[in-house]
């Protein structure tokens, strides 16, 4: 009987087998070397495509964009090394860079161009921001930075 046992169990083994070939799995392994040289052609073509294409204006504020950035990671930094003593100092320098981040995206949108609703052939004029001139764009945010910078001043008290 255990004889008869042992036998079915390496017969149902078999016909399962049999009933899921198992095949080994494909997958193509790049070298690493193709990988990085990959990402570093792309990088040098949006170096290149972004140096050729873009205007002198957007790309002065897209280096103060940088700055705010940085400035913001400094703060960051420096209160989770030194300390945050004057709290609402740090929450008012922070603030200042974010807002000041979120207001001069919203000029760079406004003066870019090439910002559409669809990029739709043959349509010329669906840009977004068609009845604002650059000049009314860089006066409201010129009114807005004020505002923000006046409400951080009173938050630092």
């Amino acid at each position: 009987m255990v004889k008869d046992k042992s036998i079915a169990i390496k017969k149902a083994a078999q016909a399962q087998s049999r009933a899921t070939p198992t095949t080994p799995a494909t997958t193509v392994v790049q070298p690493v070397s193709t990988t990085f040289h990959e990402l570093q052609s792309a990088i040098n073509t949006t170096f290149k495509d972004y140096f050729r294409n873009l205007t002198p204006r957007t790309k002065l504020i897209d280096l103060f964009l940088l700055f705010l950035v940085l400035l913001g990671v400094l703060q960051f930094i420096y209160v989770l090394l030194i300390g945050n003593f004057p709290f609402n100092a740090f929450l008012g320098g922070f603030i200042s860079c974010v807002g000041q981040f979120v207001l001069l995206v919203s000029l760079r949108l406004q003066i870019n161009d090439e910002t559409k609703e669809g990029q739709v052939e043959g349509e010329e004029d669906s840009k977004i921001f068609k009845f604002i001139s650059p000049e009314r764009s860089f006066g409201d945010f010129i009114f807005a930075s004020l505002i923000l910078h006046f409400i951080v001043i009173h938050f630092i008290n």
